[in-house]
């Protein structure tokens, strides 16, 4: 059974040369940049070709929540045709240099009308992302700092190769939707059981399978 993901890649990498031969824009955007204007609706689609990309709501409180990540081989945001006020509140930003091929509404609408595949693809990466906000509304929002922790550090290292995640501790604590003293203690704890080493901009995950024992039943 498929576990709730934070970062998307590959998801549509099967249609890349598809794509290719659509009408598109090539947009490159620089570490920083926004993939669009925030407080905007979505104007565009982009499929990544290459950098990652961070999805985060803002509160009209001024606290924001990162949602995902977006890699290479995937699309974002997904396809609809209505513009959401929630959209406003959205925000892409890169997290490294990124080229994508950019489609209007207008012309992924043909692709999603004119491909089979590609419409079921659309559906099931939306139903893949509907698990995600499931997951995060119906489970992790009672969890404890540190079980909420240990499942956001075992899905993220389960979905990326490597076990060192270039996170900062602000970057986890807006993944979490906890303070930074909350989060701290966490890692503190994690660290004493030398399941994790944290550097300057990075989680280095040292003992997985130790890891995985602390999560819930729902993220293993």
């Amino acid at each position: 059974m498929l576990t709730p993901r934070y970062l998307f890649t590959g998801d549509f990498a099967a249609f890349e040369p598809y794509f290719r031969t659509q009408l598109h824009q090539v947009r490159t955007f620089r570490k920083g940049d926004y993939l669009w204007a925030p407080g905007e609706p979505f104007r565009e689609l982009h499929y990544i070709l290459s950098g990652v990309a961070q999805t985060s709501t803002a509160h009209e409180t001024g606290r924001r929540k990162i949602t995902s990540f977006h890699g290479s081989g995937t699309v974002f945001p997904g396809y609809h045709l209505q513009d959401f006020r929630i959209e406003s509140a959205i925000a892409t930003v890169a997290l490294t240099d990124m080229q994508t091929l950019a489609f209007t509404k207008t012309q992924f609408g043909r692709m999603f009308e004119e491909n089979a595949p590609l419409a079921a693809q659309v559906v099931e990466w939306y139903a893949m992302y509907v698990n995600l906000l499931l997951y995060e509304t119906a489970h992790q929002e009672y969890n404890s700092t540190f079980l909420k922790l240990c499942n956001l550090l075992y899905l993220l290292a389960a979905h990326q190769p490597g076990t060192v995640l270039g996170m900062t501790q602000d970057d986890l604590a807006d993944l979490l939707g906890v303070s930074r003293v909350q989060l701290t203690r966490a890692l503190s704890a994690l660290r004493g059981q030398g399941i994790i080493r944290t550097h300057r901009g990075r989680v280095e995950i040292t003992n997985l399978s130790a890891l995985a024992q602390h999560c819930s039943l729902e993220t293993r």
